[in-house]
């Protein structure tokens, strides 16, 4: 037994093993095991590290608001119906929302930098309620309207720029992949709203749709209230002159750039499937909504694996294969040859590699701006954004003045090449700077 007497006896950073060398002794030997005992340390690790009810509490903050942010995508076939509109009008309806949660992406980084997450998120949840519910009772009847009501929900889409930093502050930078993955995964609440949206319009009427999210959002405030909390790292509030400094630093222009890619067309084919689906295919409204549905769970599913990816194995190495997917796929798409199912199969690799995408994104802006991770969420989600709007816009005035949604595909099949050439770029520099900061030698 001295082997496993000098195991027991041999001290360990100043204190002695435990007396679970024993079964660590044999993991050594059982590598299956000793892979089991990593992932429940890392997991016990990463629910100790942060604040659990701040995460779960803006995991569904963001997943309600993502929900209401792009609800006009799944009611486009009733809407478009009733208030006549043509591809054009339908792609910039939808394309609209995601333009106005952009720019309030912006807005709510510096407010969360300056007033901190809980009281922003708060008033912010109080404006798209009250906004809501006067669309409800005071009724929708034209394009103009629409596209008012668009920019209302923009302000649920800017949740992002709340929910995200709340979170980051909570957490050391090597669960930070994993948790804003978790918070970010909120975009989920696009399922929901594919899934159901469709189906209560035609029960109730999808005026009365907007009424029914007015609810739902107000029951997830008061969960924001009970749970979430402002992490007492989160630096101090700064100069407005701060903020617009970083926009001197070309990394933030990058992260712009590659979160505009990944986002921009998780975002953009969120709000646009169900038009597409329906229009290309001749699908129901319903199931229009269930492909949609489909896409957008396997993408928001993919978005925390791709904060766990990168924390395994760094995120420019996973976003130099993702942007290669991308390109692939959208390429694929823009030729409008493929079937139903076919398309629907494609859809889903290609949904899943932007939520991936997402996720590793996210995994590098606190590496490379962890004291301003408030202001540089609003800047990254306001591009992710931006890019969303010219994924839906491009596709509807494709479809308008082409009669084909291929020169749409083709174009965000060009910006993922660019993007891919922007990562094999920076990437050295930004493997040698977290190296450093790391301490370890390059």
């Amino acid at each position: 037994m001295p082997a496993l007497a000098a195991g027991r006896d041999q001290p360990d950073g100043g204190r002695f093993r435990s007396r679970h060398s024993t079964r660590e002794l044999m993991a050594v030997r059982n590598p299956d095991e000793s892979g089991q005992l990593r992932a429940i340390s890392m997991k016990r690790a990463f629910l100790s590290a942060g604040h659990l009810p701040t995460l779960v509490a803006c995991f569904a903050y963001f997943d309600v608001s993502f929900a209401v942010w792009v609800l006009l995508g799944p009611l486009a076939v009733l809407i478009a119906r009733d208030i006549e509109l043509d591809a054009g009008q339908k792609g910039l309806m939808v394309a609209v929302p995601v333009l106005a949660g952009a720019v309030l992406r912006v807005v709510n980084g510096i407010l969360v930098g300056r007033l901190g997450g809980r009281i922003t998120g708060i008033v912010m949840q109080l404006v798209v309620i009250v906004g809501l519910v006067a669309a409800w009772l005071l009724g929708i009847g034209s394009f103009a309207q629409l596209l008012v009501l668009g920019c209302l929900l923009g302000v649920a889409g800017a949740s992002f720029a709340i929910a995200l930093p709340m979170v980051s502050y909570w957490y050391p930078p090597q669960h930070q992949g994993t948790a804003l993955g978790v918070a970010g995964a909120g975009n989920s609440g696009t399922v929901f709203a594919s899934l159901l949206a469709p189906t209560l319009a035609l029960t109730i009427g999808w005026q009365n749709v907007l009424g029914l999210a007015a609810v739902l959002l107000a029951a997830v405030l008061l969960l924001f209230l009970v749970a979430a909390r402002d992490s007492p790292s989160a630096p101090p509030s700064r100069p407005m002159a701060h903020y617009a400094g970083l926009l001197a630093a070309a990394d933030a222009w990058w992260l712009m750039f590659f979160y505009g890619v990944t986002f921009g067309g998780f975002v953009g084919l969120s709000s646009f499937l169900p038009i597409y689906f329906h229009d290309q295919y001749g699908l129901s409204p319903v199931n229009a909504g269930y492909f949609t549905a489909a896409c957008v769970f396997a993408g928001s599913l993919a978005r925390p694996f791709g904060g766990l990816l990168a924390d395994r194995s760094g995120g420019t190495r996973a976003l130099l294969i993702i942007y290669a997917i991308v390109a692939a796929i959208l390429s694929a798409i823009s030729e409008g040859s493929l079937p139903a199912a076919s398309a629907l199969a494609v859809l889903l690799v290609g949904m899943i590699a932007f939520g991936l995408g997402n996720g590793a994104v996210f995994q590098l802006v606190p590496q490379r701006f962890r004291q301003d991770v408030g202001p540089m969420t609003g800047l990254v989600g306001m591009t992710g954004g931006i890019g969303g709007f010219v994924l839906a816009a491009s596709l509807g005035y494709a479809r308008e003045f082409t009669a084909s949604y291929g020169p749409g595909f083709a174009l965000f099949a060009a910006l993922a090449v660019s993007a891919w050439a922007g990562i094999a770029a920076v990437r050295g520099r930004w493997r040698e700077d977290a190296a450093l900061l790391a301490g370890v030698r390059t």
